[in-house]
């Protein structure tokens, strides 16, 4: 499937940046309309779009994790949801290794410049 991406990529780069005429052009148009109707890449294309559609709900749980995630980082409050009073700065402190929470004595030592 790689293979093919870029196989795909460098023929139409070189479509939309070649000034080799349209004769060149029709052979590359054909050429790719040839390998878009193969029936192995139809069966490719369509194992992809199976398999993205299979792994759709588990991307989207994942996505809403992180997103509410991003989300109590931003929130005022420190962390705590105001909706639901859940306090989420637990898991944020074991998600960032830097966090100040983790740290014995989080402030620099000696005089700063």
């Amino acid at each position: 499937m790689k293979k093919s991406m870029l196989l795909l990529a460098a023929g139409a780069g070189y479509v939309l940046g070649a000034k080799a005429g349209r004769e060149r052009y029709d052979q590359i148009a054909s050429g790719f309309d040839s390998f878009r109707k193969n029936p192995k890449v139809q069966a490719g294309a369509q194992q992809a779009a199976d398999l993205a559609k299979e792994k759709a709900p588990t991307v989207a749980d994942k996505v809403g994790t992180a997103a509410s995630a991003a989300a109590g980082k931003v929130r005022p409050g420190g962390g705590k949801d105001q909706s639901s009073g859940t306090d989420h700065s637990s898991a944020q402190d074991q998600l960032n290794p830097d966090s100040i929470a983790l740290q014995d004595d989080p402030y620099p030592k000696g005089n700063l410049p």
